[in-house]
Parts: C-alpha cells; structure tokens; sequence
C-alpha cells in the first residue's frame, strides 16, 4: 500500500510539474494587451492560441488525478476552500471562449474585451494556482472529523474558516510563490515566443521582455525558497502523531539527496536557458531547456511537501488533521487499478509530444498569419 501511495504520488507530482510548465500559455497571454506591433501581437496571440488547450487540459487531468487517487485532499480543498477554487476555474473558463470568438465576424464587443479577459486568465489564473501550492507548505485553515460522515444531518468531513479559502492570499508566503509562477510563466512564453516565431523584431522585444520578466521571476523564487528552506514544518512521527519540525523542508532536501540534486540541476537548467537566449542572438531553444528545468524545479518541490513523512496539506487549525500521503490515499484496489491505467500515460504523452511538434514543425512568421485562414 505505500509504494502505491508514493507511486501515485510521484504521478500527481509529474501532472503539477507539466502544467506549471504549460502555464506559459498563460504567461504569454500577459504580453497582449502591452504589444504595439500589430504583426508581433498577431503571431503572439497565435502562437499562444494553438497551445491554449494543452495547458487547460493540464490543469484537467491533475485535478482528476489527484480527485481519483487522494480524494480526502480534493473533497477538503475543493469542498471547503471553494472561494479560491472558484477564483481559478472561472479564470481558466474565460481563456476557453476569448480564443474562439476574439477574430470572429461581427465581434460586437471587439478584440480588446477578449484580450482583457485573457490577461486576467494570464495573471489571476498563475497566482492563484501558486497560492494554492504554497497552501502544501504554509498549510489551510481547516479540520477534518472522519466521524461526520455517519452524522445524518450535517455528514461533512471537513470544515472550514469563515473565509473558505481566501485567507490563503492573505499569507504573503502564498502570494511570493504566486507571483514567483506568474513571472516564470511570463520569463517562459517570450522563450517560447524566441522559439515559435521567426521574426527579428519579434525575438528583438521578447529578449527585451525576457530580461525583465526573468529578472522578478528569479527575485521571487529565490525569496521564496528562502522563506521555505527556513520555515518550520510537520512531521509524521512513527505512532502518526503529527508534529513540527524546524527548517522541515530543508532536511527533506538533504536527507533526500536525489531530490536536492534534481532541485538544484533544474535551477541551473532554466537560469542555463534564459542567460543563453539573452546573450546569444542565434540561441532560440532556450524554451526546452527551461521547460526540463522547470519540470524538475517542480518536481523537487512536491517531493519535499509530500514525501519523508511530511503531510502534503497541513492543517493550521488542528496539526492532527494535516493530510498525508497515507491518511488521505484511496483504497489499495483503486490504487491498483488506476496504477494499471497509468500504463497508457507514456502514450498520451508521446501523443502529446508528435501534436506539439506537428504544429511546431514551421515557425511562425509574419506572412504565414497573414495569409492563414484560420486566425485566433
């Protein structure tokens, strides 16, 4: 039963790895509304727009994964921190409709409105989502009573405060990480930008954008990882009590040692890609080599809230109550069989992989958008 709960958990930490990765959709819709070059902003909104599915879809299948191997932490978060969950899906729904109908015929509320709505996707959709992890660390403000569910009245598990969820913005440590997600997600869409579209003009603003951006992302992780690295955290002790432990994340990263070298490698990798495409005109893969590095970066980070005894969703109003891997898993045969499903993930993610490089096989340019018929 616990190589199933790691196992699962390796994958849920995998899935919130990809998407953070794929939120540079989100990031490089940030940059519309501010691109004065009709023909840069156009490709933009291109490039951005063949991709807007996959990192929607992301965002799906972690849910439903996590929904379907940890149900404890999806009925707790998502039935209890719902202000905050709805903040975010709402967010992500908008981006879905803005895409199809910002170029239709007879736009009566024209392109900008829809424009609009993709920025707040962009920039409310990051933050939240990187509150929401900061949520695994600096914990929630809940507690669980397994009892309830044989009450006949009121058969609710978890409970919350008064503010269901959005006192997590209000922890400044929550909203570090979150602008530390926006600002990586905006530093990876002018890599992708540098990548996808082949313009000088177009690389010459991105690397200028680049510069910026990457430079408060790196302020806001590093900030980060130190108010991390130095945070108390809990515990599981061998009876299952649960208690705190100073500087818990930072032992995790020793006391794991593969993980704190994954962590570090995937620092180096995207610091690797942006310095490359900032200094070398003709560098333009910076997007994979950051992407890789982000990836790991994340998985890293997932690792160290979950794994070495550590409960995953901390709960701030009753220690006893934090999730772990173990207390809050599906049962050993729902474990099994969907472990028997995962055997399919390599193929949908090679299927992934030959629809990304089918779409990415040309890169864009001003004459191809010009002349496409089909237009985001």
């Amino acid at each position: 039963m616990e190589f199933l709960q790691t196992y699962w958990w390796v994958i849920i930490s995998l899935l919130g790895a990809i998407l953070v990765f794929m939120l540079f959709v989100q990031g490089g819709q940030t940059f519309f509304l501010t691109t004065g070059n009709a023909d840069i902003k156009a490709m933009r909104v291109n490039s951005m727009g063949r991709k807007w599915e996959l990192s929607f879809t992301s965002l799906v299948v972690f849910g439903g994964a996590f929904f379907a191997s940890f149900p404890l932490f999806y009925s707790t978060a998502f039935g209890g921190a719902y202000y905050l969950w709805f903040l975010i899906l709402l967010s992500f729904v908008v981006q879905a409709f803005s895409y199809e109908f910002r170029s239709k015929p007879h736009n009566i509320f024209g392109q900008r409105t829809y424009d609009t709505l993709l920025y707040i996707n962009g920039t409310l959709g990051c933050i939240l989502l990187g509150v929401v992890v900061g949520t695994m660390f600096f914990g929630g403000d809940f507690t669980i009573d397994k009892g309830n569910i044989l009450d006949g009245t009121t058969p609710v598990i978890s409970r919350w405060g008064n503010l269901h969820g959005l006192e997590a913005i209000a922890d400044w440590r929550n909203f570090l990480l979150g602008l530390a997600v926006l600002f990586l997600a905006r530093t990876q869409a002018q890599l992708y930008f540098i990548n996808n579209i082949d313009d000088d003009n177009s690389r010459t603003e991105s690397r200028r954008d680049l510069l910026v951006n990457s430079a408060f992302f790196v302020l806001f992780f590093v900030a980060f990882v130190i108010v991390l690295l130095l945070a108390d955290g809990y515990e599981t002790a061998a009876d299952g009590s649960i208690g705190i432990r100073a500087n818990k994340y930072f032992h995790n990263l020793v006391e794991m040692s593969t993980v704190g070298v994954m962590f570090l490698a995937g620092v180096v990798l995207v610091l690797f890609a942006i310095i490359k495409s900032l200094i070398d005109k003709s560098f333009v893969k910076g997007i994979w080599f950051s992407g890789i590095g982000t990836v790991m970066v994340v998985l890293a980070l997932f690792f160290i809230a979950g794994l070495n005894a550590t409960p995953y969703y901390p709960s701030l109003a009753d220690p006893q109550a934090s999730l772990t891997i173990a207390n809050s898993s599906s049962s050993q045969f729902t474990l099994t069989v969907m472990s028997w499903v995962s055997i399919l993930v390599p193929f949908v993610v090679a299927y992934i992989a030959y629809v990304w490089r089918t779409m990415n096989r040309k890169p864009i340019t001003p004459d191809e958008i010009r002349s496409a018929e089909h237009k985001y």
